[in-house]
């Protein structure tokens, strides 16, 4: 029952800290934790896609950033909003999406991945954890953007992976981790057009109608265009990408390879300037966020390859 002066919120964290007060050490009482200064902690993120809509919070709650702040919930027994490097569409994996968060509430790095992943569901993974410098004064804002570590602000260079099955007839077991193609494909002259969009360029023509990017140019610092095989990996490295730009960007340079075009008409698409210029969208499937680059001295514990054959 409710006394006078308590409120739902108190009771139930009073009757949190009777339950569990007995069995944590002196200094992780539910009261030791609360009063501890902000920590700002970092995860790296593994996400099969496929069972989700995209990484941003939605009303359904069907979403990576929902089911993450979900298992933060059940954890720490407290709301934590996340931050991360760059959002992801519905269907589209990551290797390792890099997110961040602040909290009064101390653990080990370790205890962070371990307690998390418990209750993450299977296609969702902390993969691991640290906790980077606070500066003094910054508040508990997710969003907001400081001269503190950034999920995304102190982001240098995103790397995405395309994977695309290259055979004439689709292969079950690759669903949804790979996309498609039965035409034959010259991987030496897709690699040919996307050598015209390596530099900093006005990426309209590759833009999603709707993106809310306030700037269409971007710079382009390597793009790859190597056969595995049946399998061909496109890896592109940029220092940020725009709405739908890797598939669209992968959709040219297909009907590059199945002769539909001619290499240098990229070029032509870029200058262009007009989305209507380039191929439709390709599909989400073998898209992979493989990895976020930051400056070294945050000392991020990243894994140095992820997925050695591509």
């Amino acid at each position: 029952m409710i006394g006078p002066g308590s409120t739902p919120q108190g009771d139930c964290f009073n009757l949190l800290t009777a339950v569990i007060e007995p069995f944590l050490p002196a200094d992780e009482t539910p009261a030791a934790v609360q009063s501890r200064t902000l920590h700002r902690i970092v995860l790296g993120i593994q996400y099969d896609g496929n069972s989700w809509q995209g990484w941003q919070t939605q009303p359904h709650g069907l979403t990576v950033q929902d089911k993450l702040e979900a298992a933060l919930r059940k954890f720490t027994l407290a709301d934590i909003g996340t931050t991360c490097a760059g959002r992801t569409d519905s269907g589209v994996h990551a290797l390792e999406q890099v997110v961040h968060f602040d909290t009064v509430i101390a653990r080990e790095t370790a205890s962070w991945v371990r307690g998390v992943n418990a209750f993450l569901p299977p296609s969702i993974a902390v993969r691991w954890a640290c906790e980077v410098p606070l500066e003094e004064g910054v508040g508990i804002n997710a969003g907001e953007r400081e001269d503190g570590f950034h999920a995304r602000f102190s982001a240098t260079a995103r790397t995405y992976h395309y994977v695309l099955y290259n055979h004439p007839v689709r292969s079950p077991l690759l669903a949804g981790k790979a996309g498609w193609t039965f035409r034959p494909l010259d991987a030496g002259l897709m690699q040919q057009g996307a050598d015209y969009l390596i530099g900093m360029h006005d990426f309209s023509s590759f833009r999603a109608v709707e993106c809310q990017a306030k700037s269409p140019v971007r710079t382009m610092e390597s793009l790859q265009v190597r056969r595995h095989g049946d399998m061909i990996v496109f890896t592109l490295k940029a220092n940020a990408f725009l709405h739908h730009m890797v598939r669209n960007i992968v959709g040219s340079l297909i009907y590059v390879g199945n002769g539909r075009q001619q290499p240098q008409w990229i070029a032509e698409v870029l200058a262009q300037k007009d989305r209507g210029c380039a191929a439709p969208t390709f599909m989400p499937d073998g898209l992979y966020l493989a990895k976020v680059d930051y400056p070294s001295r945050w000392q991020l514990p990243q894994e140095a390859r992820a997925w050695p054959w591509l």
